[in-house]
């Protein structure tokens, strides 16, 4: 369901964008109707990306900002989108259900940092421009091409978590509980 400030932010986005596209109808520059054509998709895509989504996935937006998650909450099939920020999550007190979790981030330029509890196997895949990280004790640097990693106990543990990240520029760190403390 929408809630009011994305409805907002994705008209303000869409008339912005067509009061700059008929401010440039005269003058025939393709990098003048790039700009508005950007925001207007922009304002498309948020209202129309949560009915996109498969049913009972969470969304949560930010476009400056952090989001953190730690103690006791229940983690969910769930997508973060942030424009600018770090994404935070501590599993180590949270409920993981049984089975596979998948939990997606996309964003701009961002660190993202998940503590996972031992016994939980672990997934991951980056996509970005340039990712640098250190997931499950293994560092990984990529310049264009995607990281994938995922943890030797992953097939056969009883509960899940799948992270994909898509950024341009990334900072990624996954780890165990015991590598937290190191």
């Amino acid at each position: 369901m929408l809630n009011k400030g994305q409805v907002l932010v994705g008209i303000v986005l869409i008339l912005a964008g067509l009061l700059f596209l008929i401010g440039t109808v005269f003058d025939v520059d393709v990098g003048v109707f790039c700009f508005p054509l950007a925001l207007i998709g922009i304002g498309v895509w948020l209202l129309v990306r949560p009915h996109m989504v498969g049913p009972g996935t969470a969304i949560q937006q930010k476009v400056l900002g952090d989001i953190r998650r730690d103690g006791a909450w229940e983690v969910v099939d769930e997508e973060f989108w942030i424009g600018v920020g770090d994404v935070d999550l501590d599993m180590t007190g949270a409920e993981i259900p049984i089975g596979e979790t998948r939990l997606r981030v996309f964003g701009f330029v961002g660190d993202v940092d998940v503590l996972v509890p031992e016994g939980v196997g672990v997934s991951v895949s980056s996509t970005a421009f340039l990712t640098n990280g250190k997931i499950l004790g293994r560092k990984q640097e990529s310049f264009v091409v995607p990281v994938r990693v995922a943890s030797d106990d992953y097939e056969a543990a009883e509960r899940k978590v799948r992270l994909e990240t898509t950024f341009f520029v990334t900072e990624l760190k996954v780890r165990r509980k015991e590598e937290a403390r190191e």
